[in-house]
């Protein structure tokens, strides 16, 4: 799904999600990464952050109906669903919080910048071709050694590294127009 192309269009989705759930599905499509870069950023754990932004989607899809517009975003709702989990997250694992943005409770304007940076790179990947897709998810999101990549998908690692610097070549191009370097 496309951005919105103003807020109508964000009212008119969550009125239909409210009238009957499955409509849902397109607030969770526009919204995804955002939220899930928002979690990441916070957890240093690809699992927990998985299952915390699953967790922020449940939650705001049992709670659709008690949604009110008031002005602000949608995402801005769910980013305050997000900083909860997160903040739960962290009491059940005995840690302190890394930023103070957590501790608020609100995401700074740098963290949301941020955020929408990494929406976008996430964007941008689900568009590569699948085999660069593959390798960008298998070397980064999994971690795993280029060895490994290339004994998995059964070609050479020259091959697998040629797939990798493809894909990072396109993306750096893509987010280029960003202006700013993303971490992934």
């Amino acid at each position: 799904m496309t951005a919105l192309k103003d807020e109508a269009d964000e009212r008119q989705l969550i009125a239909a999600a409210q009238k009957d759930s499955a409509r849902f599905a397109d607030l969770y499509e526009l919204h995804f990464d955002r939220v899930y870069a928002f979690i990441a950023r916070r957890v240093d754990n690809r699992d927990a952050a998985q299952d915390l932004a699953a967790d922020v989607f449940h939650q705001a899809l049992a709670n659709i109906g008690q949604f009110e517009w008031r002005g602000v975003p949608f995402a801005a709702w769910l980013f305050r669903i997000a900083s909860n989990s997160i903040a739960t997250w962290w009491k059940k694992t005995g840690r302190e919080t890394g930023t103070a943005a957590s501790e608020e409770g609100e995401p700074s304007k740098a963290d949301l910048e941020a955020n929408e940076r990494r929406a976008l790179l996430f964007a941008h990947v689900r568009k590569l071709p699948p085999e660069q897709r593959l390798v960008i998810q298998m070397r980064f999101a999994e971690e795993k050694p280029i060895a490994e990549i290339a004994e998995q998908l059964r070609k050479s690692e020259g091959a697998i590294k040629q797939l990798q610097f493809r894909a990072l070549q396109t993306l750096r191009e893509k987010m280029g127009s960003t202006g700013k370097a993303v971490k992934a």
